[in-house]
């Protein structure tokens, strides 16, 4: 009965790390296309931009 139960623990340890290792990816892998067009838009357009706005702290190294 033990050795049953460690198996069935064990499988649905795999199981659950399967799908907590390919659900980011999947969301990534849709949301790509998306990411992109906004990308774009905000490039054409100047979104989020400000005329003589400070560089951010982080970008300045």
């Amino acid at each position: 009965m033990t050795v049953e139960y460690v198996l069935l623990m064990v499988a649905a340890i795999f199981i659950g790390l399967k799908l907590f290792v390919s659900a980011p990816t999947k969301a990534f892998i849709n949301s790509g296309p998306r990411l992109g067009a906004r990308v774009e838009r905000q490039l054409e357009t100047g979104g989020n931009f400000q005329p003589g706005g400070s560089r951010n702290t982080w970008g300045a190294n």
